[in-house]
């Protein structure tokens, strides 16, 4: 069957599900979208990492697409398809005639619903990125491991890889061209340890492997992560902060850092895969690159220079720090330590280590449910510092910087922080938060669905508390939550995001 003669099976799957609404082509693929349905059709090509040069290759590549998504995606996902032709010439769906092509049918979604519209038009919510990073940590934790891939030969052969496009369709000069190469394969030489010490570990798993926002989904209400990639085990199967990198970058180029950074930390909180973040301004810069190749092949030239840029910027040296932000309950830490989060660091940012997200892991309960007075014993504060430490320690460890989000009332809790950095002899700044109790108790009054359970009553308690001399920068946060950020960005002297500590 020829290139051209799909045009048929084109305009056959049109006349299904009530006539088709629009066509929807990529470079390897066309989806006809009907009424109630969409039908995914691959194209008639052969590139080096795929063949679907014959209507037995896209049938196995159908049936296989399709296994692989509903991993994921078990509603959105109905089944691969046969095209047939029948006796009187006719093509039929799932006829008795020979094979002539192959489809997937899916449900049809609202294509507003796809994440990267979402962030185009600044709909996306804190909500929906805290339930997209569940959905991928799960769909992590669920994964087939394969030590056999990935590492540091892996990830080598991506890096060749772009080298190799960068030069079939250049977005740059020569010497441009080879000092993104050469940046590349220094972050692949220092990383190297760190990369083969993951695959030993079990961290390389059959992932989704182009984990874009356009590839994700409001389905039912749910963050759904759909069109995997299917036509290469070597190329899905990787590092799986690798795969958390795309929606990362993707994120971070829409600008929406914020959001890239709470993804990053809520990922973080159900996934134990801190001595991984030193690998995330390589693994993002590679994805940015990955869609500068893609965008120059289809040639979106506009598109492709900007993500060749992007993937330069991203490509930063981590600089460790430890970050403590204290004051009594009410005075705004949190909401203070996930907007500065952002902006230390490299990209997407700190590690933040929250005491009352902490606390409700240790019980085991959502980080929205209240837990019962017992819950903030005083012996029970103290295992929950002993984690606080004990996390800040390992991120910082890791030459990444983290952010320590707790009341830290108590002398000993902030000589305890302090004595981390200097015994890891990474930078250490402190800041306390003040405002006045009936700005406190209004704030605590009017949250809804907040991790901390914090009432007038815990205020009141806390003013009877000794806290001893606090050497901490203090700060005014009578203020709203972005002029505390900026007095305390300016004081830490940091240049635009990405930056350093």
């Amino acid at each position: 069957m020829s290139f051209g003669a799909q045009d048929e099976v084109v305009a056959y799957l049109s006349s299904l599900d009530g006539g088709a609404s629009g066509v929807v082509s990529t470079h390897i693929s066309i989806v006809v979208l009907g009424r109630t349905r969409a039908f995914k059709l691959k194209r008639e090509v052969v590139f080096p990492y795929l063949d679907f040069s014959t209507p037995q290759k896209r049938l196995a590549m159908c049936e296989r697409e399709v296994a692989l998504n509903r991993r994921a995606a078990p509603t959105l996902y109905l089944g691969a398809r046969r095209i047939t032709r029948e006796a009187d010439g006719a093509l039929a769906f799932e006829g008795a005639g020979g094979l002539v092509d192959a489809v997937v049918e899916m449900r049809k979604f609202d294509e507003d619903a796809l994440f990267d519209r979402l962030a185009a038009a600044g709909r996306l919510t804190k909500e929906m990125i805290e339930a997209l990073a569940q959905a991928i940590a799960a769909f992590h934790d669920a994964a087939e491991v394969d030590c056999g891939r990935g590492g540091l030969a892996g990830m080598a052969r991506v890096v060749e890889l772009s080298a190799k496009s960068s030069r079939e369709a250049p977005l740059a000069d020569a010497p441009a061209l080879d000092e993104r190469a050469a940046r590349l394969e220094d972050a692949l030489r220092l990383n190297g340890a760190l990369l083969e010490a993951r695959r030993a570990q079990g961290k390389i798993r059959r992932c989704h492997g182009d984990l874009t926002l356009r590839n994700i989904c409001l389905l039912d209400g749910a963050p759904t992560l759909f069109d995997c990639l299917e036509f290469s085990d070597e190329l899905a199967t990787i590092d799986v902060l690798y795969d958390l990198a795309f929606p990362l970058m993707d994120l971070w180029r829409a600008n929406e850092r914020g959001l890239a950074n709470l993804a990053l930390n809520r990922y973080l909180d159900l996934s134990d895969e801190t001595d991984g973040l030193p690998l995330l301004p390589f693994f993002m810069s590679l994805r940015a690159m990955i869609r500068a190749h893609v965008n120059a092949a289809q040639d979106k030239r506009v598109e492709a220079r900007a993500y060749f840029d992007l993937g330069g910027g991203l490509l930063r040296t981590p600089a460790p720090c430890v970050i403590a932000i204290g004051g009594m309950s009410g005075s705004g830490k949190s909401s203070v330590a996930a907007r500065l989060a952002p902006h230390v660091g490299a990209a997407p940012g700190a590690r933040v280590v929250n005491s009352d997200r902490l606390r409700k892991q240790m019980f085991g309960v959502a980080p929205t449910a209240r837990l019962p007075q017992e819950a903030y014993a005083s012996e029970v504060s103290a295992r929950v510092y002993a984690r606080l430490f004990d996390e800040a320690r390992r991120v910082a460890a890791s030459r990444w910087p983290v952010i320590v989000d707790a009341v830290f009332d108590r002398r000993e809790d902030r000589d305890a922080i302090e004595t981390i950095a200097r015994e890891l002899d990474v930078p250490f700044q402190g800041y306390w938060l003040d405002a006045g109790l009936e700005q406190r108790a209004a704030r605590v009054e009017t949250r809804r669905n907040d991790v901390s359970d914090a009432t007038r009553e815990v205020l009141m308690r806390q003013l009877e508390k000794e806290t001893g001399a606090i050497r901490w920068t203090r700060i005014d946060a009578a203020r709203d939550v972005q002029a505390v950020v900026d007095d305390i960005l300016s004081r830490m002297e940091l240049s635009p995001p990405p930056a350093a500590c």
